[in-house]
Parts: C-alpha cells; sequence; structure tokens
C-alpha cells in the first residue's frame, strides 16, 4: 500500500514506494489519495500526485487502485476524488483501506462512485464488508471487487 493511511507522503516517496513494491512484484499498486489535499481544495495537487503513480505503475503494466477513505469525505469530495482519479488514469477507485474502523463503505458510496466513473474504471468496496447480503448489496450498487477480510472474523 502506498501513501498508507491518509495519502499525505509526498509525491516522491509515493512513487519511490511504488518503485521498490513494482520490483519485488507487486502487479497491483494500491495508493492512498492525498485526503488532506483533497479535503483542502487542492485538487490538482491530488490529481498530479495519482497521476505520477498510475504512470510508473502502467509502465511497469501493473493496475493502480486509488484508496478514497470514504468516512473521511462528504459526498462531493468522493466525486471530485472519483473525477481526479479518473482523470489520472486510475484502474480503480476504492472506498477504504480500513486501517481504523471509523465508518463502513456503504451501498451509498458506491453507488456515487460507479456514478462518476462510469463502466470505464472498477470500483473496490472494502471496510466493514461481513456478510453475503453486505456483499450483494455492493456488488449491486457497482462495485466489481469485494475486500472482504473482516468476514473471516465472524466465523
Amino acid at each position: 500500500m502506498v501513501g498508507f493511511p491518509l495519502g499525505a507522503t509526498s509525491t516522491e516517496s509515493k512513487v519511490a514506494e511504488t518503485g521498490i513494491a513494482l520490483r519485488d512484484g507487486a502487479q497491483e499498486i494500491d495508493m492512498v489519495i492525498n485526503v488532506g489535499a483533497l479535503r483542502s481544495g487542492d485538487n490538482e495537487a491530488v490529481k498530479s500526485d495519482i497521476r505520477q503513480v498510475v504512470k510508473v505503475t502502467h509502465e511497469a503494466k501493473a493496475i493502480v487502485k486509488v484508496i478514497l477513505e470514504t468516512a473521511l469525505l462528504d459526498d462531493n469530495q468522493k466525486a471530485i476524488a472519483c473525477t481526479l482519479a479518473k482523470l489520472a488514469g486510475a484502474d480503480f477507485v476504492k472506498t477504504s483501506n480500513w486501517f481504523r474502523p471509523v465508518g463502513r463503505t456503504t451501498a451509498h458510496d458506491v453507488a456515487l462512485m460507479r456514478s462518476v466513473v462510469g463502466p470505464e474504471m472498477g470500483i473496490k468496496a472494502a471496510g466493514g464488508i461481513r456478510t453475503l447480503a453486505d456483499l450483494q448489496a455492493m456488488t449491486a450498487a457497482g462495485a466489481t471487487r469485494i475486500g472482504a477480510s473482516a468476514s473471516v472474523k465472524n466465523r
């Protein structure tokens, strides 16, 4: 994971982390959007950050998922984040890295993300998805991948 937990590391650090992960065999990079920059309205910095990680990752023929941390954003910020990720060339947007249990991923979040990115991008729903009903709600809302590590704990 690049830029964990809130994406506040420099773009140069994220690019370096990405390069190391790719050299070590990663085929997918999960990068955390710069939540602080997004919330403060510095959209160009956010897009540039994503774009530079995407460039390095795509040169290695790998996939980039941009983690939004939806529990920390309002709907307008989520839509802006999705737009920036799409404009920067990311392959997926992802709801959360679930580094701390603040809120759960909702079908509303996934549907909002889908309405912004359209059918061209993947959406990974992660964070508090514990049951078959949760999975079904997320896929019905437009998720193409599910992060469900919490479901193992419920057995």
